[in-house]
């Protein structure tokens, strides 16, 4: 029978957040990112592009022509998914980078830590900024129960029959309901929140986490109608929350 614990000199698997825009780094990431990432050379990234431009950004001195990246987002092959923690199998650590925020929230990188915990490595979540736990956070809604639901069906149809599914919910268990969508579908998706949600249920709506344009709003759907928003092509997270029912 395996232990489960990792011995004390397995190898690491790093989640290192990053920012949720364009802001400085060390902003709003401590120091202990900067002190992770200088001694690695092996990452499992979601876009080559963009880590090594926060790697640069993070670790200035560090040489660009020795980082090995290893590409994890919906391109990747299946198979090659199975090889990325090889330099872990030969006692190197890892780091795992999302393209922003944190690794394995909303992100494919909760694929990598699942490989690292059945290899008994040890995985280490680093703190950084998570625009779910901000909006959170920041909406006045229940934090003690709340879901994250991802992206709502496309289909207008059954996009609002899971409005009003999850607005019960909500009502019925006092439970927060948090969405994300691609950003120039923002505003379509607060049209529909407007269309299909009742006109007293909260709606928090958080945009430009961290950065200098930042704004947080909670508000009750009936002035959400006659409110008008620039959101399109603005990360944001949305969330709701329906009184519970008597």
């Amino acid at each position: 029978m395996e232990p489960l614990i990792p011995p004390k000199n397995a190898p690491i698997l790093y989640l290192i957040p990053c920012t949720l825009g364009d802001t400085p780094p060390m902003e709003v990431l401590p120091l202990t990112i900067r002190l992770t990432i200088e001694p690695l050379t092996h990452f499992i990234v979601e876009n080559e592009k963009e880590a090594r431009r926060f790697i640069k950004r993070i670790a200035p001195q560090k040489k660009q022509d020795e980082l090995v990246l290893y590409p994890l987002n919906k391109f990747s092959d299946p198979m090659e998914l199975q090889t990325y923690l090889t330099p872990m199998e030969k006692g190197h650590s890892m780091g795992l980078l999302s393209d922003a925020g944190c690794p394995g929230i909303a992100d494919p990188g909760a694929v990598m830590v699942k490989r690292a915990h059945a290899k008994n490595y040890i995985v280490k979540p680093l703190v950084g900024p998570s625009s779910i736990l901000l909006a959170m956070m920041a909406s006045g809604m229940n934090g003690q129960s709340f879901a994250f639901n991802g992206y709502l069906p496309i289909d207008k149809q059954e996009r609002a029959r899971t409005i009003k599914r999850l607005e019960k919910h909500s009502g019925d268990y006092d439970q927060t309901q948090a969405f994300i969508e691609t950003p120039y579908r923002n505003e379509q998706l607060l049209d529909d929140f407007t269309k299909n949600l009742s006109p007293n249920t909260q709606l928090s709506i958080a945009c430009d986490l961290t950065l200098p344009t930042e704004w947080v709003k909670t508000a009750p759907i009936n002035q959400w109608k006659n409110c008008k928003v620039d959101l399109h092509k603005r990360p944001a997270i949305f969330l709701f929350h329906k009184e519970l029912a008597i």
